[in-house]
């Protein structure tokens, strides 16, 4: 059960790492506060959808701009991964949660990211962000606890539309 989480967490961590460039993803349109992305292969390998947070505290923390991804890779049926862009170095045993409404989801971090920390949960992550109107994503850091508050407004079209686009 862990074997295919961590591949895929590796998948997009080298995803992540390889020098994409703006012609390598094509932007195919916002959904609220959601961007659906897809890279330009037929059939696609990669395909995402992306929102950055409407707020941050503390507002100085020393980072990179936080992203929030849900994620498709078709070849590998793939469909809804979700990840978080923290914008710094997650520390292996630093407590991270994403929280939709009273939900509470546990993460674990990888380089500068996060990931949801059991499969089985990601599932009902998914389905409390097609029902919630905003998620909290904290983690902790040297600096104290980091939190990034997303809207969910227009998650659920984008991702009737990044299935639409990819599968």
């Amino acid at each position: 059960m862990l074997l295919p989480r961590f591949l895929a967490a590796l998948s997009f961590c080298v995803l992540a790492a390889m020098p994409l460039r703006a012609s390598d993803m094509t932007r195919v349109n916002t959904y609220g506060d959601w961007t659906l992305l897809t890279d330009s292969a037929t059939p696609h390998l990669f395909c995402f959808v992306t929102s950055e947070p409407k707020s941050s505290t503390p507002k100085d923390a020393p980072r990179e701009a936080p992203r929030a991804y849900i994620s498709a890779w078709p070849k590998d049926g793939i469909r809804n991964e979700v990840s978080f862009r923290i914008g710094f170095k997650v520390k292996k045993k630093a407590l991270a949660t994403a929280s939709v409404g009273a939900r509470g989801f546990k993460l674990f971090g990888s380089n500068d990211r996060a990931f949801v920390l059991d499969s089985t949960q990601e599932l009902k992550l998914i389905e409390a962000i097609r029902k919630g109107s905003t998620m909290t994503v904290a983690v902790a850091s040297d600096h104290g606890t980091v939190k990034d508050t997303y809207s969910l407004s227009g998650v659920g079209a984008a991702l009737q539309k990044l299935q639409d686009a990819c599968f």
